[in-house]
């Protein structure tokens, strides 16, 4: 395996593999190692710039930004990945670009950098929880919250911690407020980002008349994955031009 080297441009940071993918594929990035682990590595626009995986929620992603803050010296960060919406309006596929990102479990807001041409819009929650209940999400939308993840407000904490500049690109990939998502569907993933097959036949055997939504719920990741990955990339291509 490679070894990366000491510096890029630009660290694309996800929480799951399938976020991963299409940046590796769109950017025919090799895997590679660093002194944080695993990562792929690649050049956008004549600039060295790698993608990594930290997991799921703000533990891991604050432990895996550190990691390679520490051991790369990086230009700049964007958070990449899916998000989820707090209406019922939004479209699966729009791309969310915040003014704002707030912890929900301190309150401590980031503020991310500009990025590309796209307008930022509204505020980004991170938290640990699954929220879906209607009074909870009533509330978030009246504060302009847009959408949920679980990682963005960590990897900007780290960030700012070492004077890095961060921004971030999603894109909602389901609804809070739809019910598809329960805590039930949430632990079909591993909290590295990877499928627990396990509990996933466990949920199928149990609710077979459910696999229609499960296919729903694969078919907009695999749209909002692959949208983050473009919008990324655009966005970093026009900020070099």
């Amino acid at each position: 395996m490679p070894t990366q080297p000491d510096s890029v441009s630009i660290a694309f940071i996800c929480a799951m593999p399938m976020e991963l993918r299409p940046l590796a594929r769109r950017l025919s990035l090799r895997a590679s190692r660093t002194g944080a682990g695993s990562v792929y590595t690649g050049t956008l626009g004549g600039r060295a710039v790698l993608a990594t995986v930290t997991g799921m929620g703000t533990s891991l992603a604050a432990a895996g930004t550190r990691r390679l803050l520490d051991a790369v010296a990086v230009g700049h960060v964007v958070v990449v990945g899916i998000t989820g919406a707090v209406d019922d309006s939004t479209p699966i596929g729009t791309v969310i670009r915040p003014e704002l990102v707030v912890d929900g479990a301190t309150g401590a807001e980031h503020v991310p950098a500009p990025l590309g041409e796209d307008a930022r819009h509204g505020t980004l929650w991170t938290t640990d929880e699954l929220i879906t209940d209607s009074g909870v999400l009533a509330g978030l939308r009246s504060r302009g919250v847009v959408a949920l993840d679980m990682e963005t407000a960590a990897v900007a904490g780290v960030c700012e911690s070492l004077g890095i500049g961060w921004s971030v690109v999603r894109v909602i990939s389901d609804r809070a407020t739809d019910g598809t998502v329960t805590e039930e569907v949430f632990r079909l993933s591993n909290q590295d980002g990877t499928p627990n097959f396990a509990a996933v036949a466990r949920y199928v055997l149990a609710h077979p008349g459910r696999i229609r939504l499960l296919a729903r719920l694969a078919s907009g990741a695999r749209l909002a994955t692959q949208t983050a990955a473009e919008a990324a990339i655009s966005a970093c291509a026009v900020e070099r031009s």
